[in-house]
């Protein structure tokens, strides 16, 4: 508290400091329309390197809300940060604001010159003249005439919907105007009223005079198309100030979300400029004596990925037996790396779960999938710095990189930061809407496929190698969006296909795989696997509900139940007659000596059955587009499988499924074999 506010604040401590002499980085609200939340592309990242304090502004948040026009003034803001500082025993620190966080960095700065090593200001709102009129109602409000008192109170969120529309001038920024209508929503038209006299104070005259009395490093950051402070204010901060100025051409108010990759590399950058006598060590091999290396990124979501890429890398090392690899992934991967004595890099460890952030959005065998990347963004932006670092401190001969979508998309953003060859695998195209989605969803997909469509396009080949791990058939007809090319057209204009990737090859002899595995030929041996995630304990419940049903249907039945490595097998309660597992390291052994399987409908565990020509039923994730569109019709061109939905199938009805699945002859269409050969050629060639 501060004469009765509350004050609130957040420390990171350095992870891994790679400067131990930075000063700290002090990171600043913006205006109260939005709250410590803005910075959630930045903390994870600096907080790996720096130490971090995140201050909140009052007026939203968990700051406190007084209720005076006076105490919004800049300097009660920058007392606040003053008195976080305080608390924390933070001497002096890099001070980084955004907007009017850039103006009270600076204000602190010139009033307390001893407390701050350095200063970077971002879209400065200093000064931020009020438009003219806020006080006076009007017939109608049409763009910046919004920017009134009875506007807000009125329409707070239409308000707030065409504000972050000027935050974020740049294609595509769907997301990050909800984020910032979201953050605003969380404060009222009358606190953010309040704080309008302090906002209009600062003049041009008086933003010169704070800046002339600025006596440490400056760093301006400023888009040419910024839609709240017009680009000359950020020239004339630079100038006045003596900083250096960063201009991002075509950029918009806050490079913080939309480039978040550019202004965490000039934060870090700048904050180790400040540090005393920093000095490096530094190691240059000659290029005839590097040992051949290639860095594995692997997705982490289940444990598909990994099983072709371990069969890919082993074709691979056959080409080149030199081949040194490294992986860059996390649990549930790294778990079936170590068992196979696959070297992670220790870099793994500054990856966020994605697998964690999936399972969290995750309802009762209902998975919206495209919502729950989108939700993901923070994550995405940590993990590609840890990749970004790492590459930048070694060298590789290749990237290969399964479905990394953090990777792709942040090289596409900044192109200039690939430094060797670069090859992409994934097994779809395409992100599509579901029904539930309506609309909206529609839209937003067909956004999302449009930038990334567009983005290829305009860097054809950055990209090295883009590669389908399947054929050209395993392609939906499905448009990506208005005005854009069906799945199967982008798919064949951009994809080489390598044909399915087999994890491990189908062993020959069924029967001795079972005497090898304890099933007897006497017995109806039923699998139920849903992967290596975590979603799938209401599948396997309802699989153990079903049993005793099943049982009286099926003589002999022995059902064999694995959980995966998220799921913990003590959570279930089997019947007699089941056999419940935790991770199986060889789970496609398993999948080919049973006489039936249920499993969820992801792409791998239901194509290592088609191969095996085994029957199952698969039970896709309800609103889950890979496996509800993309994964069935892959199995219908197989003329494998039989799809069951959650939704309409209970323990009985289950139970039937399973009894008339037994005994059905397959013929399904065979599976190539020669998939990780032909992925493996392909990437032989960038080496």
């Amino acid at each position: 508290m501060r004469d009765g506010v509350r004050v609130d604040y957040d420390v990171y401590v350095a992870l891994d400091p790679a400067t131990p002499a930075a000063p700290p980085i002090v990171l600043l609200t913006s205006w109260a329309i939005v709250h410590m939340r803005q910075w959630k592309a930045q903390v994870p990242y600096l907080a790996r390197h720096f130490t971090v304090i995140t201050v909140e502004g009052r007026g939203n948040g968990r700051a406190g809300r007084p209720q005076t026009a006076d105490a919004y003034a800049d300097r009660e803001y920058v007392a606040d940060v003053i008195a976080a500082m305080d608390a924390t025993a933070t001497e002096r620190a890099v001070i980084v604001g955004l907007s009017m966080g850039g103006r009270h960095a600076l204000q602190l700065a010139a009033w307390h010159p001893d407390r701050v090593a350095g200063v970077v200001a971002i879209g400065t709102a200093l000064p931020w003249p009020l438009p003219p009129g806020f006080d006076e109602p009007r017939a109608s409000y049409t763009g910046w005439e919004k920017a009134n008192r009875h506007y807000w109170a009125a329409d707070f969120r239409g308000w707030a919907e065409f504000f972050m529309s000027q935050v974020f001038t740049e294609p595509h920024s769907i997301k990050q105007r909800e984020d910032g209508v979201g953050w605003a929503l969380e404060t009222d038209p009358q606190t953010l009223a309040l704080t309008t006299p302090g906002i209009a104070e600062p003049s041009a005259a008086d933003a010169e005079a704070i800046c002339r009395a600025v006596r440490c490093p400056v760093l301006v950051v400023h888009g040419d198309e910024d839609g709240i402070v017009p680009y000359r204010i950020g020239v004339d901060l630079a100038r006045w100030s003596g900083g250096e100025l960063v201009t991002i051409r075509h950029g918009g108010h806050a490079p913080t979300l939309r480039e978040p990759v550019l202004t965490n590399r000039l934060i870090r950058g700048f904050t180790e400029s400040l540090a005393p006598g920093t000095r490096r060590a530094v190691e240059w091999t000659r290029a005839r004596h590097r040992q051949r290396r290639a860095l594995f990124v692997c997705s982490p979501l289940g444990l598909g990925h990994v099983r072709r890429d371990l069969a890919v890398a082993d074709a691979l090392r056959t080409r080149h037996p030199d081949l040194e690899i490294d992986w860059l992934t996390q649990h549930p991967v790294t778990r079936v790396l170590a068992d196979r004595g696959e070297r992670v890099h220790p870099a793994s460890r500054w990856l966020i779960s994605e697998s964690a952030h999936v399972e969290s959005e995750a309802g009762e065998h209902d998975l919206a999938v495209f919502e729950a990347v989108r939700r993901m963004d923070e994550i995405l932006v940590n993990n590609f710095m840890v990749f970004a670092d790492l590459v930048e401190a070694q060298h590789y001969d290749l990237w290969v990189v399964d479905e990394g979508w953090d990777i792709d998309h942040f090289l596409h953003d900044n192109p200039e930061l690939k430094r060797t060859p670069y090859a992409w695998l994934t097994d779809f195209v395409g992100w599509l809407p579901m029904p539930r989605g309506g609309a909206y969803e529609a839209m937003l997909t067909g956004d999302w496929n449009a930038e990334h469509l567009e983005r290829r396009r305009r860097l054809p080949r950055l990209r090295d190698r883009s590669i389908f791990v399947g054929n050209p058939g395993d392609l939906v007809d499905d448009p990506l969006g208005p005005g854009l090319p069906t799945v199967r057209e982008w798919g064949l204009e951009r994809y080489t296909f390598a044909g399915y990737v087999h994890g491990s090859p189908t062993p020959a002899d069924r029967e001795a795989l079972r005497a090898e595995l304890g099933y007897r030929l006497d017995e109806a041996v039923c699998v139920v696997s849903v992967g290596g995630s975590g979603v799938g304990g209401h599948l396997l419940r309802r699989a153990l509900a079903a049993y005793p049903l099943a049982e009286k249907r099926i003589p002999g039945l022995r059902m064999v139940v694995v959980t995966g490595p998220r799921i913990d097998p003590r959570t279930l309660t089997a019947p007699d007659g089941v056999t419940v597992h935790g991770y199986v390291p060889e789970l496609h052994r398993h999948l080919v000596a049973c006489d039936v399987a249920l499993v969820q409908g992801g792409l791998t565990t239901t194509m290592e059955l088609t191969a095996a020509q085994r029957p199952f039923l698969y039970v896709p994730l309800e609103h889950h587009f890979e496996q509800q569109i993309h994964v069935a019709h892959r199995l219908r061109r197989y003329g494998a499988g039989r799809r069951v939905d959650y939704a309409d199938t209970d323990p009985e009805q289950l139970a039937e499924a399973l009894a008339a699945e037994i005994d059905r002859p397959v013929a399904y269409r065979p599976v190539e074999s020669d998939g990780a050969d032909r992925a493996a050629a392909l990437l032989a060639e960038l080496l």
